[in-house]
Order: structure tokens, then sequence, then C-alpha cells
């Protein structure tokens, strides 16, 4: 398993202006393979590879001298990052999509460089960061690495601050012992997230917080003309305001995560298509600024390292179903509160969505008990053998598998296709 560690460097004025111009070369260098990529198809139909490209480099050195400053595993990586952007780019041509095809890289819009193989290049000792052709720069070490290092990436931010990004081999795991607990997540806007136990995360709305601010700096900058220092000048600001905010949200959503991975065993979220969900106009921003993919993926990370199960449901009808007897009704966002017709059962909208969300991920994986708040839920659920074989049925997306009822579990998890065939709706994903 690779782990990536972030470490902030604080290089002198000359190491940043060393950095700067091999960033520069960098940048030239990907123009010309780009460049070379295109005229070379236009001619002969046929492109040059990887390793073709990297085969130039010794008579690229020999013509322009300054790409003697930059070592040569860094001069190799920006032949693979061609590569890779084609790779891409052929790739969204075969499965129909838009296919965007790899640009020129402008002026300060290449902003790393990365050596493959440490310690050949790059190599840290103590609280120094020894790099080729560059030298020692200081480097904050607030917590050791763990494992082999094998890949190191010098990054510069829109700010101005470099950080270092070491990719890990961790031979182990460090897994957590099982408390036989789980937990179902619904997240929302009113709320960051509702867990099914009743708890509930409140949202922190960092975007919102620092919109004023935001919106001033950004009346400034507007007032200058294009291509003016002064312009250049006013763009700090708001990139350290947008820096400030990415910090905190990173920062909610890292805590967050650790404390749900750090009590469950067993968690459940449901698989939201966020990029369709932005574009509703009216809470694109609002999505955007709750940051659910983020939390997701560290959420998915920590529980992988530690040993924890995760599954991915459909939400559909999750908020509009009786987690109590199954009954299912129209509700508009604006209601937020359940009220059965049928039973009288009524309970915050978020966390009926949330039961309704554990028993999905939990018959994903296997019989379930009568309620969540039972404990007849052993360690037998964690193996990922009992996993019960799915079914084919029409009419359902692709990502999703269809499981037959044999669980004794209310109707609200049933759902009833067009041919009268029940099934129930749960994602085989275990992240």
């Amino acid at each position: 398993m690779l782990k990536t560690f972030q470490y902030r460097l604080y290089p002198t004025k000359h190491q940043e202006t060393i950095l700067n111009s091999q960033l520069e070369e960098c940048r030239w260098l990907y123009n010309h393979f780009l460049e070379e990529r295109k005229t070379t198809y236009e001619k002969t139909k046929k492109s040059p590879g990887l390793f073709d490209q990297c085969l130039t480099l010794p008579k690229l050195k020999s013509q322009w001298g300054s790409l003697k400053t930059v070592h040569s595993q860094v001069l190799q990586n920006v032949a693979m990052r061609i590569d890779l952007a084609f790779q891409a780019f052929f790739r969204r041509c075969k499965n129909g999509e838009k296919p965007g095809y790899p640009r020129f890289k402008g002026l300060d819009r290449y902003d790393s460089m990365t050596f493959t193989q440490i310690p050949v290049g790059c190599e840290i000792r103590d609280e120094i960061l020894k790099i080729s052709k560059v030298g020692n720069i200081k480097i904050i070490l607030h917590r050791p690495l763990e494992g082999k290092p094998k890949i190191c990436t010098i990054k510069r931010s829109s700010t101005g601050k470099w950080y270092a990004y070491f990719s890990c081999e961790i031979p182990t795991l460090n897994i957590l012992p099982n408390n036989k607990r789980k937990i179902g997540i619904d997240v929302g806007l009113t709320t960051f997230a509702t867990l099914s136990n009743e708890e509930s995360i409140p949202n922190p709305r960092f975007f919102r917080k620092d919109e004023k601010e935001l919106v001033k700096a950004q009346r400034k900058l507007s007032k200058e003309e294009k291509g003016t220092p002064e312009r250049i000048k006013r763009r700090k600001p708001i990139s350290r305001i947008h820096e400030r905010i990415g910090f905190r949200r990173k920062n909610f959503a890292h805590q967050e995560s650790r404390k749900i991975v750090n009590r469950f065993s067993f968690i459940a979220i449901e698989d939201l298509e966020i990029n369709r969900m932005i574009h509703n106009r009216c809470l694109a921003k609002s999505i955007s600024d709750a940051a659910w993919s983020l939390f997701f993926t560290l959420l998915f990370v920590k529980a992988v390292e530690a040993g924890r199960t995760i599954v991915k449901v459909n939400p559909s009808y999750t908020s509009q179903t009786c987690y109590a007897c199954g009954h299912r009704q129209k509700m508009p966002l604006s209601k937020r509160t359940f009220l059965c017709p049928c039973c009288k059962f009524e309970t915050d909208r978020d966390h009926n969505a949330a039961c309704n969300i554990l028993r999905l991920g939990l018959q994903s994986v296997g019989p379930i008990p009568k309620s969540p708040q039972s404990s007849d839920w052993g360690s037998s659920h964690m193996n990922p053998t009992l996993i019960q074989t799915p079914i084919s049925q029409p009419n359902m997306p692709e990502r999703y598998q269809t499981f037959p009822c044999t669980s004794p579990c209310p109707e609200n998890i049933r759902a009833q296709d067009q041919h009268g065939q029940r099934y129930h709706l749960a994602s085989t994903t275990q992240w």
C-alpha cells in the first residue's frame, strides 16, 4: 500500500529562484514534447511514444544547455506526464466522453516536478531535504515518514509556498480492533452529516464565512487592467483566501472522518453523483462548499488503512421511505420532519435516511438484524466472502447489483420492478 506524506519546505531566495527556473525548463520541455507529438502525427499519421521522446533528451540537452540544470529523472517524468495525458485523451474518445485534447502550459502553469527513484536526486537528512542541483532545503517534519519512500514530488502552491510529497510503501496496515459497531451516514446541507445513531455533524460553511472578504478582493482585482503588475499583485490576496478555505475544509474532513473510523467497524454511505448534483444552479455553491467528495475520499482511505468495512448504497428513496413500516411518500426538500401516515412514526428526515442507508449497507454484506440498534451483528458480517451473488435485473444502473429478499427486513428496503419481482438495492463496492 502506498501512502503520501506532505511536508512544508522553506527554501532560501536563491534556492527558490533555482526551483522556479527548473519548473520553467520543465514547462518548456512539456510544450516541446506536445508540439512534437502533434506535428509528427499531422505529417506521418504516427505519434512518438514515451520511450521515443525519452531517447531524445540527450540531444535536447546538447542543444539547450539550460536543461542540464534539471535532474534527468525530472525530465523523464515530463515525458511520462505527456504520455499519461494522451492516454487519458484516447480513453475519453473511446468512451464517447468530451475528448479534451492536451493543452500547452502557459507561464506559471507548471507547478511541480517529480523524482521517481528516491534517494536518487532527492534525499531527507534530519531536518534537511537534499535536492540535486538545488542544495539543502529546510523541511518541517511535523510527523515521521512511515515505510520506505519511493517517489518525491516538489510542488509550488498558488500563493508561492513550497511543499514536498513523499509516496511511501507501507508493508503492514494499522488494523484497529473490531468493536462490532455499525453506522449509516446521510450527508446534507442543513447539517453536514446525520448518523443513524441520531448524532449529527454541523455544516461549517467555510466558503460562506469568507465570501464577503473574497468579494472585496475580487472587486479590487477587477479594477486593474489585464497584464499589468498591479493586477498580478491584486491576484495574490484572492489566492490566499481560497487557500485558507481549502485548509480549513480539508482539516475538517480529516478530523470527522478519523472520528468515524475510530468508532465504527462497519460504515455505510451514499453513492452520490455529485458531479451531476452541482448542475443545480440553486444548490451548486452550497454542495461545493460542503465538499462531500473530499469527506468520502478521506473516509475511504482511513477505513482501508484501519481494516474497516465501508460500502456504498443506492440513495434513491432513502429519505422518502418509512424506516419503521416501509411506506413510501413524496416529500419536498423543504419538509425536514418525516411523519409516516401509516404507522405514525416521526423522526428527522435525515435520520430516517441514515437508518435506511445502514440497513441497505448491512444487506449488501449478509443477513441483517431486526433493528440497527440491536447488538446481534457479529464479526461474520465483516467477511467479504459473505457478499451475496448478484442476480440480473432490468432497468437498473450498471454500478448497482440486485439481491434477492431473503433477510427479515421491512418493506422499505424492498423495491419492485415492472415485472413484479422484488429485490434489494445495494452497491457491492467495498471501499
